[in-house]
């Protein structure tokens, strides 16, 4: 089994330590390429820099998540421009819009979130989406740029009917991690998941985020990492009612064909 993890935060500092063991970890458990998340000014330059260390096998994303949307600057907005002019940078993103936690005004989050939708329209390359609680305003402005934006994933996929239909109707991908293992918030993705097509599912662990909570044994350290992603793959397949190697096979060859990797 050949697995793509779609996102991974490998700049968290909690990797520090061992990075190189989680890597190594990953790749003995079947997970052979990452694409690191890029996610602020800061951490967007790492996510290249570690692609860099390790071809083939790492790739990256740059952007600006709705968290950080008050350093989106004509200056961020320069320096997103050119990491992604590098061939390891393969998504526009994390972008988007975040109103559950509104860690930035929310004005902020809109203009860096049309910023970076103006990067992929530039660029041509996919997107790498966050939405939570903003769906309305989300979907309001990706239709402003209908026509002429690429491929696009809903990463990290937590939501309702309603949002997955509304994202499968305009053909964008959905990526899904450990959510999907949360009795307590997660339980309602089951239910949804068997609606996703082969072609538009993708997988991640978000790591060091989002620890499945069915995983045994389970971390000391609480901290999820790539090599946890055959057990979501696991559950997913399940939910489906596909065997494993079916659902690992779709995913990696839709993440191949998204990323546009070799």
């Amino acid at each position: 089994m050949q697995l793509i993890d779609i996102g991974a935060n490998l700049t968290h500092d909690s990797f520090d330590r061992d990075r190189d063991a989680v890597l190594q970890r990953a790749r003995a458990a079947g997970v052979t390429r990452l694409v690191v998340t890029g996610a602020s000014r800061e951490h967007s330059p790492k996510a290249l820099m570690l692609a860099q260390q390790h071809p083939g096998m790492l790739h990256a994303t740059a952007g600006v998540h709705p968290h950080h949307a008050v350093e989106y600057t004509e200056e961020c907005d320069a320096e997103m421009r050119a990491l992604l002019a590098h061939p390891e940078v393969v998504a526009v993103g994390e972008c988007g819009l975040d109103y559950f936690r509104d860690f930035s005004p929310r004005p902020a989050q809109r203009k860096a979130f049309e910023r970076q939708l103006q990067i992929a329209v530039d660029t041509g390359k996919p997107l790498f989406l966050h939405q939570r609680d903003a769906h309305d305003d989300f979907i309001a402005i990706m239709k402003n740029f209908d026509g002429r934006l690429g491929a696009a994933v809903v990463h990290c996929f937590t939501g309702e009917r309603r949002e997955l239909f509304d994202y499968l109707d305009r053909d964008w991908h959905i990526g899904i991690t450990g959510w999907l293992c949360d009795e307590r918030r997660g339980q309602h993705l089951r239910a949804l998941v068997p609606n996703i097509p082969a072609h538009r599912l993708m997988v991640e662990t978000d790591a060091p985020y989002l620890l499945p909570r069915t995983l045994r044994p389970s971390p000391k350290d609480r901290r999820n990492e790539p090599a946890f992603l055959p057990h979501i793959v696991e559950e997913l397949a399940r939910d489906r009612g596909e065997d494993v190697a079916e659902t690992a096979a779709a995913t990696t060859a839709t993440a191949m064909t998204f990323f546009g990797l070799e």
